[in-house]
């Protein structure tokens, strides 16, 4: 995909889940931007999906 494909944003995420996220993005392999994407595509194509997110508020973190 070629930049004139993509967006920039800027978002404001919680700190302590931002954190962790990049703790589990290195022992993966994973990124912010394959999250983003597929996220928004699932929100997009998958009733399932945009129901689950919608009502999702609990966004306490607890350490495993």
């Amino acid at each position: 995909m070629s930049n004139k494909e993509m967006t920039l944003t800027s978002v404001k995420v919680n700190s302590d889940l931002f954190h962790e996220f990049k703790v589990e993005c290195v022992k993966r392999k994973f990124s912010f931007q394959k999250l983003s994407d597929r996220t928004i595509h699932l929100y997009l194509t998958d009733p399932e999906f945009r129901k689950m997110i919608t009502n999702h508020t609990n966004l306490d973190f607890e350490e495993k």
